[in-house]
């Protein structure tokens, strides 16, 4: 087994030096972002070069259901994975020594999975290189700290802080509010370096515990993986402190929601040069071509970025949250953003993502209406100066009309692949309709006895 450690990545390497590998947890994302695998000794998988899952996991929806397709007999054929040993990185919240990797799916004739989401990311990032174009993002995550909740029917409240007290809302960048919960923080940090990530800042945002984190730039498929990771990471330091991290985008009433902000840029893979900037740092066509690429086609794959029922509780207007897909420089009430940088820096943000979409699928989605853009040259709308809230031109207000909309696009469905499309629309379908036979609390309190 010593040799095929030595092979780990340095940070893996690191976290096990002087020490007996027990346990390695081989792992994929789900249509939700979920981990789903097996966890083994690791001597079992040192002497195996792959494992079997059922591809219907990726029909079972986030209530535990499970979608049929529409016409098709669905018997459940094993898929293979291959551990991606670039991902391999610690899981130091257990209790003994383990590793984490994500696998590649294939199916048993060798060729990519085309619903898994890692694959679906993958083959838009191949569309970009097929052109001679390497995509670079720089994902941002906000998510809430929240006392335990066992109990679904009552509501989400913010943590107890080390003062004693709840965590406070409206306490933007305040830094003695990310001292209220500093041991968990402390613990995200320690996670973080011992699974080899850099941490680019963490700053408190405008919700009662609610946190933002944002990442380095790079490739989008291991800026993905990262986030999966992430994901685990932050709510097992929660756990430790006897509160849940939540990704929901929408967890508590009259707080802002949780983005997963995603900042765009595109080099020319031989130069390494950034194609939004021309040899004189000015804007170029492209970087034009891209925004109106986002704007035109972005309706259609707000199912991926705002994948829930709550996902639309948080396009709400003065919610800090945009509701339009209007491009503005340096204005953050357009969906479209873009930010103060050099010419080699010049990008894109798009604020419309919430945190609770996968990050593959959000990710690819973004990117895939992008390149649409580059694909048709045309030009955006003019740039919005002022308040943009003002302006809700563009995105779907509930996820049956983002699915309807995600079903009218044949372009984009080319790019992130037709069978992909299919299962999505049909497990999401069936998310939808369980949600419509929940009858709220507001329902009985309003409507019981005065209807």
């Amino acid at each position: 087994m010593s040799d095929w450690i030595e092979t780990l990545p340095e940070a893996a390497q690191l976290y096990l030096e002087g020490r007996r590998l027990d346990e390695v947890e081989c792992i994929v994302s789900d249509l939700a972002g979920v981990a789903r695998g097996k966890a083994m000794p690791a001597s079992k998988f040192a002497k195996q070069t792959h494992f079997y899952l059922p591809n219907s996991i990726f029909l079972q929806t986030i209530t535990g259901d499970w979608a049929d397709l529409e016409g098709e007999v669905f018997t459940e054929p094993d898929m293979v994975l291959v551990p991606d040993m670039s991902t391999a990185t610690a899981a130091p919240w257990t209790a003994d020594w383990t590793l984490q990797v994500i696998h590649d799916i294939n199916d048993q004739d060798g060729n990519p999975v085309p619903f898994a989401p890692r694959n679906v990311l993958r083959h838009v990032v191949e569309q970009y290189n097929a052109r001679g174009l390497q995509p670079v993002v720089a994902p941002e995550m906000e998510f809430f700290l929240v006392a335990r909740n066992i109990d679904p029917s009552q509501p989400v409240e913010p943590p107890m802080g080390r003062s004693g007290r709840r965590a406070a809302a409206r306490q933007a960048y305040s830094m003695s509010a990310v001292d209220e919960y500093g041991p968990v923080i402390d613990d995200i940090y320690d996670f973080a370096e011992a699974q080899g990530f850099e941490i680019d800042g963490i700053l408190q945002e405008g919700g009662a515990g609610q946190i933002e984190m944002n990442l380095r730039h790079g490739d989008p498929v291991r800026l993905a993986d990262e986030i999966f990771f992430f994901k685990r990471l932050i709510r097992e330091a929660a756990l430790r402190h006897d509160c849940y991290a939540t990704f929901m985008a929408k967890p508590i009433q009259d707080e802002p929601g949780s983005a997963m902000h995603i900042h765009h840029s595109v080099v020319n893979a031989e130069t390494g040069q950034n194609i939004f900037s021309d040899a004189t740092g000015q804007e170029t066509p492209e970087f034009m071509h891209f925004i109106a690429g986002m704007q035109t086609h972005m309706p259609s794959v707000i199912a991926l970025l705002a994948p829930y029922v709550n996902s639309y509780r948080r396009y709400v207007p003065d919610f800090a949250a945009p509701i339009n897909l209007e491009w503005g420089r340096d204005n953050r009430t357009t969906g479209l953003r873009v930010p103060i940088s050099d010419a080699a820096g010049r990008r894109i943000e798009n604020r419309i993502a919430g945190m609770d979409c996968n990050p593959y699928l959000g990710i690819a989605a973004s990117l895939a209406c992008g390149l649409q853009g580059l694909v048709e040259a045309k030009d955006p709308k003019p740039e919005f100066k002022g308040d943009a809230y003002s302006s809700i031109e563009g995105i779907p207000g509930h996820l049956n009309e983002a699915l309807d909309l995600f079903a009218e696009n044949p372009a984009i469905r080319t790019m992130l692949g037709e069978d992909f499309c299919k299962i999505y629309e049909t497990v999401k379908t069936l998310e939808y309709k369980a949600f419509l036979q929940v009858i709220s609390p507001w329902e009985r309190e309003h409507l019981l006895l005065n209807v």
